[in-house]
């Protein structure tokens, strides 16, 4: 399925002619960092949160907080009783018992408001040409993952390019997990799962799952036992990375439905806390010097909310999603974290559905796998999800009309039609006119 990605081909990646693109959105693969380099002169407004550029200034942050207060919180239908905790600290139920009934319908509507919100963001996703509103459903799209828990060895030191055909070639034996049950505990040896990271390499579908995630349990299919999924980009937060904040009031600026939300609701709630994209955080989180916090009104900086969230000094019951790429999760301390997952990417069935999710004509997503197959260099690259979103491009766009010579077989060729493609669109949505914002 999908997620919100990152550009498979970061930076770091100097052979790949690269070219920028819409903030948080795109096609399945696209994930989150993924869109940034899908043209710049392509940014189309997404449903989904928008991932704001590291270089804001105070005015861009001034604009960031006002488009998040804008949002009202209305009346829900109030159908499904909110989650109980099973983790929740002491005397939280005693006090949950004696609520009200007014404060038991104002919370149910809260967290009504809040799914709905999050449904909204997360439902559909927008390629780079597309105007706002206009976005694929992810649910037609998403195709599976590969997920396994634990992590590959020498991840860390290995280029992330290198390490694509070793994971295609060896036979993996770890244990498979799906994303909806990162924190069940699966086996007797486990213990209460409270923290969990998940690596994996720029492109791979972190993001995308965890909107899929968050989208699953807005529509009250999966984690039902879950109060709230509080989805927060580690991209975003950079932008109030010098304010001070509570954990409270946090939550108020990220997700504005939840304002009327107080400290005493949070420690009766389960919660889960998402952070993603740990490698885009410009925050120090020093685990080892860091002013110990247990309040969720206390005021500090964001850093020091997060490291004593993560530790459970903080809402002790709350769960952590953490993404990162493999070479900044070394930030976390492993004995903070009781599961590590790995995202591997599509496994060669999964590369077919894709193709297959993506075409509504049969014919073409035949002949669009037929010649994937046909080039080990292209077979192995569409491991990663982003990878296959470009293939699909550049395929469908020559084989749906009069293409004279060879469809690309190396990844070179492969690259040169896909900025071709780009500006191509480039010039169709804007006809020489000057560019948005210019």
């Amino acid at each position: 399925m999908l997620a919100c990605g990152k550009p498979v081909l970061s930076g770091r990646w100097t052979s790949v002619p690269v070219v920028a693109g819409p903030p948080l959105a795109t096609s399945w693969v696209l994930g989150s960092k993924w869109g940034r380099f899908l043209m710049d002169e392509d940014r189309a407004e997404s449903t989904v949160p928008s991932w704001v550029s590291l270089k804001s200034d105070r005015t861009n942050r001034d604009v960031f907080h006002s488009e998040r207060g804008e949002h009202i919180l209305s009346n829900w239908d109030q159908s499904a009783p909110p989650g109980e905790s099973s983790c929740s600290q002491s005397g939280s139920r005693s006090g949950d018992a004696e609520m009200k009934p007014k404060q038991r319908s104002d919370l149910q509507e809260v967290i009504e408001g809040h799914k709905m919100s999050l449904k909204r963001r997360c439902e559909h996703v927008t390629e780079g040409t597309h105007e706002a509103g206009s976005g694929t459903l992810l649910n037609k799209i998403y195709t599976e993952l590969y997920i396994t828990e634990g992590q590959s060895e020498e991840v860390d030191t290995q280029h992330e390019v290198r390490q694509l055909e070793r994971t295609s070639k060896k036979n993996i034996q770890d244990t498979p997990i799906k994303c909806q049950d990162i924190f069940k505990v699966l086996s007797e040896q486990q213990r209460h799962i409270r923290v969990v990271l998940t690596n994996g390499v720029a492109g791979v579908g972190k993001t995308f799952s965890v909107q899929k995630f968050s989208l699953d349990w807005a529509e009250g299919l999966e984690n039902q036992d879950i109060s709230l999924v509080l989805p927060l980009s580690c991209r975003e937060l950079n932008l109030i990375r010098d304010e001070q904040h509570s954990l409270l009031s946090l939550l108020h600026v990220f997700h504005p439905t939840l304002q009327k939300i107080r400290a005493e609701d949070l420690t009766v709630w389960k919660l889960l806390f998402i952070f993603d994209g740990l490698d885009e955080s410009r925050f120090s989180l020093g685990f080892n010097k860091h002013q110990l916090i247990s309040d969720v009104t206390q005021v500090s900086s964001v850093d020091v909310l997060l490291v004593n969230l993560i530790q459970g000094n903080l809402l002790p019951s709350a769960l952590i999603w953490i993404t990162s790429r493999p070479a900044a999760a070394h930030q976390i301390p492993p004995s903070c974290v009781d599961r590590i997952t790995e995202v591997r990417g599509f496994t060669d069935s999964q590369k077919e559905e894709y193709f297959r999710r993506r075409f509504s004509d049969e014919d073409l997503s035949k002949r669009i796998i037929s010649h994937i197959k046909a080039s080990r260099s292209l077979h192995i690259m569409c491991l990663i999800p982003v990878f296959c979103w470009i293939t699909a491009i550049v395929l469908e766009d020559m084989m749906t009309r009069d293409q004279r010579g060879e469809l690309p077989k190396t990844l070179t060729d492969l690259y040169s039609h896909f900025l071709r493609v780009q500006i191509k669109r480039k010039k169709q949505k804007y006809g020489g006119k000057q560019r948005p914002g210019n």
